[in-house]
């Protein structure tokens, strides 16, 4: 018989009592035994598909983790939700679907678990927006919660021949590559046959790509956060051996369901301190500025951007990754991994130890476990680190009145300044038609506006225009600000999350061709050289926000609710307006 009580879980609705015969008769069908059905029901939630290399391998995944309920004497019942995979979306209309699938795979979490009064959750993700969209609905719900990262792809690499050039040839290939050969391809450095072989190459296994992009600086998060298990973020998708962490990661969930450990006991203030701190530390995506205020939010704290980029200022960068650096996730997890990673920023007493983690033991108890230490090749040691603050900055100035946000990972000191007249842009596709073309002239500010959540709407990435900007060797002498967002593998002096958005009237839809603008990353400004009576004139004149095809369906659901940027792009009021528990009902 079953170990647990089950007179206050949320399944007892559905198997217990001569009421629930009709329910029961359902689980028989599916050839459930009479201990199994009266066992705890543990969500197993998959973002499996066969849309991209970052979701392949999570079915098979998954059949770990139950294996690993079972033996733990819960029942598991699997269900998949929905995955937009960016890489797939990138550089077209398909991208607007990224963000708000983030929201559509917390909704329909919940939904599925609310709908079979599941007990537990453990939620396998692999693509840059199921992993926060997993972790934003364990919080939600508030339910014993575990997360498990799918694992990063293999890194390709390029065979020698002549025809490709020979720093593709020398490096570990991402799918980063790829965009920038597009850059070199239509700038006549790269051939089409050498095109034609590195999309072959690129890419050799199941897995989410490769570098610190936010796939995999989301997977650092869930280890940080305290919703995964230590270690378990770090090996590649196609080593088979993941089945032990799939296994570790169900017998986990049971032990916090008898413990009562919930989600939002894993997720406080301090954990998502701690989070920041990690992906600062890495070189980690700006998109961690969004997704970390919106898994926040599901548990009523208050952590804006502000907060976020407060913690980047004073974390050293000192892991060595892509794209501004040299390595890639399987490099850091052989180097030890995120627990190396943290007991370097414990000793620099960056961390909080006490937090609970998934595991049922503190931070600090995990830490104490790790005996590795700095490899000083992929993880520097703290008091050595590549620069003194974060790779990712926040800035404020009276273009961004609401924060922006700029990734200075591998950039030097020297260069994270930049004053030039703006171009620009009211989409995507016209700055991108115009970088192809080389209508834009070296130390100007690229301006992409009308892409923020709602005046897209669905914020999306444009890691086509900068990684064309870097094929043609200009990354480094333009620099781009947007009310949308970039890629994790963008590289180069890009500014997103330009607030107030366009949309909304804020300042960047304001501004026009040769306005003087300043980005200044050591001090954090974003700033127009325009008064602010000039800029309420200009206001007067403004338009309104750019008419949108986007008239009916979900996207045009999702821009009437979504909020704003610097407090994550959510759609609904979170944990601050519940009124009940889902676990106490």
């Amino acid at each position: 018989m079953t170990k647990f009580d089950k007179s206050k879980l949320p399944s007892r609705y559905v198997t217990e009592g001569p009421a629930r015969a009709p329910h029961r008769s359902y689980y028989y069908a599916m050839g459930m035994t009479e201990d199994e059905i009266h066992q705890p029901l543990v969500g197993v939630a998959t973002c499996w598909n066969e849309a991209a290399p970052c979701n392949i391998a999570l079915s098979r995944q998954a059949q770990a983790v139950k294996g690993g309920v079972k033996e733990a004497h819960g029942s598991p019942r699997e269900f998949t939700t929905i995955t937009v995979t960016d890489g797939i979306a990138m550089g077209h209309e398909g991208m607007r679907s990224s963000l708000a699938s983030r929201e559509a795979i917390a909704d329909t979490v919940e939904l599925t678990m609310r709908g079979h009064c599941y007990d537990a959750l453990v939620g396998l993700a692999g693509c840059d927006k199921s992993l926060p969209g997993m972790m934003m609905a364990m919080v939600r719900l508030n339910v014993p919660s575990v997360f498990v990262y799918g694992g990063s792809i293999l890194p390709g690499k390029a065979p020698q021949i002549d025809d490709i050039p020979e720093d593709f040839r020398t490096r570990d290939l991402t799918v980063q590559d790829m965009f920038e050969a597009v850059g070199r391809h239509q700038n006549g450095e790269m051939s089409d046959k050498a095109l034609d072989v590195l999309e072959r190459v690129a890419c050799p296994s199941a897995g989410a790509c490769g570098g610190q992009f936010t796939a995999n600086t989301m997977a650092c998060v869930s280890e940080a956060i305290g919703l995964a298990l230590m270690n378990s973020s770090g090996m590649p998708a196609p080593y088979e051996s993941r089945d032990q962490y799939g296994e570790a990661s169900g017998r986990a969930v049971m032990d916090l369901l008898a413990s009562n450990v919930r989600a939002r006991d894993v997720v406080t203030r301090k954990s998502l301190e701690n989070a920041a701190r990690v992906v600062a530390c890495t070189g980690g995506s700006t998109n961690a500025g969004l997704h970390l205020p919106a898994i926040a939010h599901e548990a009523g704290i208050e952590f804006f951007l502000d907060d976020v980029c407060e913690i980047f200022r004073d974390t050293p960068y000192f892991v060595d990754l892509k794209p501004g650096g040299t390595y890639v996730a399987k490099d850091l997890y052989e180097a030890g991994g995120i627990p190396v990673v943290m007991k370097e920023l414990r000793k620099a007493g960056l961390i909080h130890e006490d937090c609970v983690t998934a595991s049922g033991r503190s931070i600090g108890e995990e830490l104490d476990r790790i005996d590795r230490e700095a490899d000083g090749k992929v993880i520097y040691p703290i008091d050595q680190p590549l620069t003194k603050t974060g790779g990712v900055v926040g800035l404020k100035g009276n273009l961004a009145p609401d924060g922006a946000i700029v990734k200075v990972a591998g950039i030097p000191t020297q260069h994270q300044r930049f004053t030039g007249p703006a171009r620009v842009f009211e989409c995507e596709e016209e700055a991108f038609a115009a970088v192809k073309a080389r209508e834009y002239e070296e130390g100007e500010v690229i301006v992409i506006r009308n892409e923020g959540p709602a005046g897209g709407p669905g914020m999306r990435e444009m890691l086509a225009t900068t990684a064309a900007l870097s094929g043609q060797g200009m990354g480094k002498k333009v620099a781009l600000i947007t009310d949308g967002r970039f890629s994790g593998a963008t590289r180069g002096f890009c500014v997103g999350h330009v607030g107030p958005e366009a949309a909304h009237c804020g300042p960047i839809a304001l501004l026009r061709n040769g306005d003087t603008i300043t980005i200044d990353a050591v001090s954090g400004e974003l700033s127009v050289d325009l008064s602010d009576e000039e800029l309420a004139e200009r206001k007067k004149d403004w338009a309104g926000p750019k008419e949108t095809i986007y008239a009916s369906g979900a996207l045009y659901k999702y821009a009437k609710l979504v909020g704003e940027t610097y407090k994550g792009a959510v759609t609904h009021p979170g944990g601050k307006a519940e009124r009940h528990v889902y676990m106490d009902l």
